[in-house]
């Protein structure tokens, strides 16, 4: 015999064994453990997208907790048509870029930009790479904006709405920041040079 209209389920196996969409409907109905499971899960990714945004570890502590505060207020919002995880990630990029926007001013856009060729950030993902330190090779926009388009899966014209910059400005940062860090995988990925003690070691 069922329970009473709008009576809450319980679901027939624990919280950590649900989907996320499964436990974002859960929170819909008001369910806070489950909700809480979500930002258990995807709690350090957050955290690790707004500290490569340029967050130190406090503000990225606060802005993320207050991340996951609106994305359960908005939670009837996320339709699970892409991940939790993004979606949160959007919700806090944005908040970051509203602190931002206050605190900070753009670097101008390079001499003679280019549009961004997306197809730079190929195999990106596929190279061991210290992503953290390689990132403070760029600048802080740029690491700004290629964490927004890289990290939060904001297009580029979502990053420049979001910033209030010119599209252009958005692009030649994007491709300057994957130029670098492109310069930076290959570096990495070449054999030592001969005439270093590395070198030495490897060639005998």
């Amino acid at each position: 015999m069922g329970g009473p209209p709008g009576a809450k389920v319980a679901p027939t196996k624990p919280l950590t064994g649900l989907h996320d969409v499964e436990l974002a409907q859960l929170a819909m109905t008001a369910d806070r453990p489950a909700f809480g499971e979500l930002a258990r899960r995807h709690g350090s990714a957050v955290r690790a997208l707004l500290r490569r945004m340029g967050a130190d570890a406090t503000l990225a502590d606060d802005l993320a907790q207050d991340a996951f505060l609106a994305a359960f207020e908005a939670i009837a919002d996320f339709r699970g048509e892409g991940s939790f995880a993004g979606w949160v990630k959007r919700i806090a990029a944005r908040l970051y870029i509203k602190r931002w926007r206050r605190r900070a001013e753009l670097d101008p856009a390079p001499e003679g930009a280019e549009q961004a060729d997306e197809t730079a950030a190929d195999g990106l993902a596929d190279r061991r790479l210290d992503l953290d330190q390689a990132l403070k090779d760029l600048s802080a926009t740029e690491r700004l904006y290629v964490s927004l388009c890289y990290g939060a899966g904001l297009s580029h014209t979502e990053a420049a709405e979001a910033t209030g910059a010119p599209l252009g400005t958005v692009k030649s940062h994007v491709k300057r920041a994957l130029e670098k860090l492109k310069r930076r995988m290959a570096a990495e990925a070449a054999p030592p040079s001969p005439d270093t003690d590395e070198g030495r070691l490897v060639h005998g």
